[in-house]
């Protein structure tokens, strides 16, 4: 059985992919700022609590974010004058996308991952 590391050494090892700030506002994540793993795909639309499909994010964009696509949510960052981490944001899909064909499962979240990947590269091609 393919064990998955707690939620604290997800985090961890996600700040350590991406950096320790907030992939969404870019605050970084220390003192106030407490750093939060977001579900890129969220798990109301199948999306597993795996490190590729985490991100680190601040308190305030996870809450915000809910259960908004992440090319919607990139959309609202940027509406409100952030700079999202595309690449950071990017990288984690894709890297979901093979964990998933190499571990199989995942089957509702499949057309959802497909579609932001889509989305988010087209921004990052941009």
């Amino acid at each position: 059985m393919n064990s998955q590391p707690d939620r604290a050494e997800r985090l961890r090892a996600a700040a350590l992919r991406d950096g320790a700030h907030c992939v969404w506002c870019r605050r970084p994540c220390t003192g106030l700022v407490r750093a939060t793993t977001d579900h890129l795909i969220p798990k109301v639309k199948g999306g597993p609590s795996w490190l590729e499909n985490e991100v680190v994010a601040c308190g305030r964009c996870n809450r915000e974010r809910g259960h908004l696509s992440p090319a919607d949510w990139i959309a609202e960052c940027e509406r409100r004058g952030w700079e999202p981490d595309l690449d950071a944001v990017a990288g984690a899909l894709a890297d979901l996308d093979r964990a998933i064909a190499q571990r199989g499962g995942q089957r509702r979240a499949r057309p959802y991952l497909a579609a932001q990947l889509r989305r988010v590269r087209r921004l990052t091609a941009a």
